[in-house]
Order: structure tokens, then C-alpha cells, then sequence
């Protein structure tokens, strides 16, 4: 599969088409941006550690009955995945109150929530990625009735099937966020990427930080410590 032109270039990762229309390039960069781009940084390998995370977790899932549009990795910073269209809408499930809902709601950091949380956000960089809910997707038609019935049902479950595997690795999965597209025009599938850069990662014991927060905070040693998540979990990183 021959990867051809740059399509789309965001905040870590770049797309691009390849010489079959059903399919495209994802490419992991070692960029990293927090606070809507206002903090930049290149982390020399964490594109080569994102990617092969992301593989791991979204093979995870197939393996679980969440369809995801991977397909297969193709190099240190490359995978293959299917083209989607696209819903503009982040979906998050948190676990625990940390990040912008303590900002918003003047919540404790850490408050272990009663039951797990799901929020819509419109995905749009420039406008701080508002938060929306269902019938702000209806009535602007970003997505139908059913889509929102199906990306809730499968949020939820991601939620069920990863904390888990994190647990069971030490880890307490915080909160995260996940993107859904359309596979031929109906099928709902999970896209975009898994990361410690869209989630938030603890260690059980020590409440350590792990996750995208250790750059937003600045407290160091992330890639460090996405390649300490990626070892508990069991995968074998290659950096060339």
C-alpha cells in the first residue's frame, strides 16, 4: 500500500491517502500541544510509541467486539486504517472527576464518580471544543438519532473493556476521550486514535500521573511514561 498525499495534518498526527480510495496512512508525529495549541513541543519518540500504542489497544478491542478502522501498523510511526466519514464529536467517559469538568463544576480533582460520566464535545479546536449535548447534534445535524444511541452504547463499553485491562496492570483509567466514523456510509465504528494522549492514566498505589497531564503540568518524563504504560501492558515498543 503505496502512502501518497497529506490529507489532513492535526495537533500529533497527519493522514494520508494511499493508491487504494478505501484506505489511509495515519501517521504518528513526535508533536505534542496542550491548551489548544498555546503549548508546542516536539518529544523525540512519541510518535513511534503512540502509534504502536494505539495498534495494541484498538487490536484490543476488536478482539472484544468494538470495531475500529485499524488495520494493521506499517512501520514504527505508520498504520493503516480504514477512511471514514467522520462525526465532529469527541465522546468522553470519566471515571473520575479530573481535568476541565473540576474547572467547570468546581469539582475535587480525583472525586471518584458515582457512576461513569459520558459527555459530548463539538470537535473544533478554535472554539475550545464546547461541550454539546444530544440536541445540539440533532438540531445542527451532526449525527441522527441512532448514531448518538450507538456512540453512547459503545463509549460505555469501551469504558467497561479498558478499565479492565488497565487495572489489571496497575493503572486506574481516569477518564478518556474517542471519535466515531461511518464505514460506507453506515456502520458505526471506532476511529481516530487510543493514546495516554486522549485518556488519563494513574497508577493504583501512588495516584502517579502517566498519561498526556505529565506535559500540561510539566512534569516531565512523557514518553518515559507512556513506554512505562506500554510495558505494564505487556507490548514491545520498537523505535526504529
Amino acid at each position: 500500500m503505496e502512502k501518497l498525499k497529506e490529507i489532513t495534518s492535526g495537533k500529533a498526527k497527519s493522514l494520508y491517502t494511499t493508491s487504494d480510495d478505501r484506505y489511509l496512512v495515519m501517521n504518528f508525529r513526535d508533536d505534542t500541544s496542550a491548551f489548544d495549541g498555546k503549548k508546542k513541543e516536539a518529544l523525540l519518540g512519541k510518535g513511534a510509541v503512540n502509534n504502536q500504542f494505539n495498534a495494541f489497544i484498538l487490536e484490543h478491542l476488536d478482539s472484544e467486539g468494538v470495531n475500529t478502522h485499524h488495520i494493521e501498523v506499517l512501520n514504527t510511526t505508520d498504520s493503516l486504517v480504514h477512511k471514514l466519514q467522520m462525526f465532529p464529536i469527541e465522546c468522553v467517559i470519566r471515571n473520575r472527576a479530573s481535568g476541565s469538568i473540576c474547572r467547570r463544576l468546581g469539582t475535587e480533582d480525583g472525586l471518584i464518580l458515582e457512576s461513569p460520566l459520558f459527555e459530548f464535545f463539538l470537535k473544533d479546536d478554535d472554539l475550545g471544543d464546547p461541550l454539546i449535548n444530544d440536541e445540539h447534534i440533532l438540531s445542527f445535524g451532526w449525527a441522527k438519532e441512532e448514531h448518538i444511541t450507538e456512540m453512547k452504547k459503545l463509549t460505555y463499553k469501551i469504558n467497561e473493556i479498558l478499565s479492565k485491562l488497565f487495572l489489571d496492570s496497575g493503572l486506574i483509567l481516569v477518564d478518556f476521550k474517542v471519535e466515531f466514523g461511518l464505514l460506507g456510509g453506515e456502520k458505526i465504528i471506532l476511529a481516530d486514535e487510543f493514546t495516554p494522549d486522549g485518556c488519563r492514566l494513574w497508577d493504583v498505589k501512588t495516584g502517579k500521573k502517566m498519561d498526556k497531564d505529565r506535559f500540561r503540568e510539566g512534569l516531565g518524563d512523557v514518553v518515559e511514561s507512556y513506554h512505562q504504560v506500554a510495558d505494564r501492558l505487556g507490548m514491545n515498543i520498537k523505535l526504529d
